[in-house]
């Protein structure tokens, strides 16, 4: 299936993972739409994507092809409808949806914050619904319509201290096979992918063990502790996750599935 000329919204699209597939998908000639939220969110246990990454990465990334940004809260229905509105509005219409938005917590249960919990699967889970709710008239309409969720290898597999993380991936993975039995006699197909360990914020800022303040030094150590785990040898990338959308948004006759995008970390 041909990409060219089609439409994508993608939520988490400032930065990380999500601008790895706006990336991709604009170099196949797919029409761009990024959404993010903005702003500072205080309390969190790193920094969220901020109003000038956005901006940023929209600027960046216009040589690549048409892109355009949009402010969207996963977890408020209102901003979902208008973040599809404005893309339909700006592209004219809508062909892919990729629910990239996503946040992590980690830590024991007997001490892990209810408030904590609610916002990991607000985001992690119930966005997915939200957003796809939204964007369903418009993927009707669509001849091609698809919607790729970000899931994780932790909606696999759980981890300690992951409690929380895993659950709203597990979830996100039910979500898909649910919608992709629902949607299919709309001719709507609906895939996941399960990245493994990539170098963003949530990895560098959160999960990775280290006493290192400096960037440079986190991103060695990220590097050489990946190179002991993974048994391909290395980090998953952006540009790995953005492969693997770029195949299921292609991909005619797949539904239904969670894509493992893990080097080897992650089989089944």
């Amino acid at each position: 299936m041909q990409l060219e000329g089609r439409t994508a919204l993608i939520t988490g699209g400032a930065r990380g993972i999500g601008r790895g597939i706006a990336q991709a998908l604009l170099r196949n000639g797919v029409k761009v739409m990024l959404a993010d939220i903005g702003g500072a969110r205080d309390g969190w246990a790193y920094a969220l994507s901020s109003d000038s990454e956005l901006a940023q990465t929209r600027t960046a990334l216009q040589a690549l092809g048409e892109v355009d940004a949009v402010h969207v809260d996963v977890t408020d229905a209102a901003s979902c409808s208008a973040a599809v509105e404005a893309t339909v509005e700006r592209f004219g219409g809508l062909d892919i949806l990729v629910n990239n938005a996503g946040i992590v917590g980690s830590g024991p249960i007997e001490q892990f914050d209810e408030a904590e919990w609610d916002r990991i699967f607000a985001v992690n889970s119930k966005g997915i619904f939200l957003m796809t709710r939204a964007a369903l008239d418009a993927l009707k309409a669509s001849s091609a319509g698809c919607v790729v969720n970000t899931a994780s290898i932790a909606g696999k597999k759980g981890f300690p201290n992951m409690t929380a993380y895993c659950g709203s991936k597990f979830a996100a993975i039910g979500i898909t096979q649910a919608l992709s039995a629902e949607l299919a006699p709309h001719g709507i197909r609906v895939n996941a992918i399960c990245p493994g360990m990539v170098g963003t914020a949530m990895w560098l800022e959160h999960l990775l063990p280290t006493n290192a303040t400096d960037q440079a030094q986190k991103g060695e150590e990220f590097e050489a502790l990946m190179a002991r785990t993974i048994p391909l040898g290395r980090p998953q990338t952006v540009e790995d996750m953005g492969d693997a959308v770029v195949y299921l948004a292609s991909a005619a006759n797949v539904t239904g599935i969670a894509l493992t995008v893990a080097g080897g970390f992650e089989m089944n």
